[in-house]
């Protein structure tokens, strides 16, 4: 017997195949063998420049940003110490002096 691959969303190991697709029989879960390999690829994170981008890295803003709620913005040249990756359109968390906790997207910042 074929050992399957336990669902990607609540790691059940009682997982079975209907067709093309594997069904979680827990949580209903339904996905593609194709999609549980796909998943495996870890995520990597690239500057403006193609630089990769980890997690504690410092940055510089390559764009004016505008803030919004605010008057002001971010300006070219802004340095972030100590970003933190996270997944999503805004992909980096981060504090910026000024301004506070945001979020920017890596394709705004170059690695310092």
């Amino acid at each position: 017997m074929n050992a399957l691959p336990p669902c990607p969303q609540c790691q059940s190991a009682y997982t079975y195949e209907d067709g093309a697709v594997l069904v979680c029989p827990e949580c209903a879960h339904e996905w593609s063998l194709g999609a549980t390999v796909q998943q495996e690829v870890a995520r990597v994170w690239k500057d403006a420049n193609g630089n990769v981008l980890q997690d504690g890295d410092t940055v510089v803003l390559v764009k004016d940003l505008k803030v919004k709620g605010s008057s002001n913005a971010i300006k070219v040249g802004t340095k972030v110490k100590n970003i933190r990756l996270v997944e999503g359109d805004h992909d980096i968390d981060c504090k910026i002096d000024g301004f506070g906790a945001m979020q920017l997207k890596s394709e705004f910042v170059k690695k310092a």
